[in-house]
């Protein structure tokens, strides 16, 4: 393995345990106050955490060919995911 494919999977890992760990204490926010907010805080996050995973495993698997529909799939799931994120600040209830 190639070192710079080392430093893509140890940040890769590192995306996902601080990812899940922020949904974690989402979801742990929501059964403590039942706030709606808390709940698409946690499914944003996990969107971006899903990006990342995904991403990772699929361009192993294919060796890294196919990186612009790899990163256009990663930008997608990412957005999606921050703009849960927003919404969970700006929204009121």
């Amino acid at each position: 393995m190639a070192p710079i494919e080392i430093l893509y999977t140890i940040f890769s890992l590192t995306l996902t345990v601080t990812g899940l760990s922020m949904v974690g204490l989402a979801l742990r926010a929501y059964v403590d106050t039942a706030r709606d907010s808390m709940l698409q805080l946690s499914i944003g996050f996990a969107l971006v955490v899903a990006a990342a995973v995904g991403t990772t495993i699929s361009a192993f698997l294919t060796d890294f060919a196919g990186a612009r529909s790899l990163l256009t799939v990663n930008y997608v799931f990412t957005e999606i995911g921050y703009l849960f994120v927003i919404y969970s600040i700006i929204s009121r209830r």
